[in-house]
């Protein structure tokens, strides 16, 4: 039963990541995660939340070539 929101949670983020990676030129992931990151920072603000701190981080690193090699290489058996 606990396993069934996990996978809800990764489905949609990973629907989000194609979103942002089909329709963000790469130019412009960069700042935007680092405007995400630097919105996480200040999460104690109202607006603001530290959940966009690792959202941040997932759109900078979509950019980062050596982290998906890195991925890639730790997802086979």
């Amino acid at each position: 039963m606990s396993r069934r929101p996990r996978q809800s949670f990764k489905n949609r983020l990973r629907r989000a990541l194609v979103r942002v990676r089909r329709f963000l030129p790469p130019g412009t992931r960069l700042p935007m995660g680092l405007l995400l990151m630097a919105g996480g920072v200040l999460g104690f603000l109202p607006i603001l939340g530290f959940w966009m701190l690792p959202l941040g981080v997932v759109v900078v690193a979509l950019d980062v070539v050596p982290f998906w090699r890195w991925l890639r290489k730790s997802r086979k058996p």
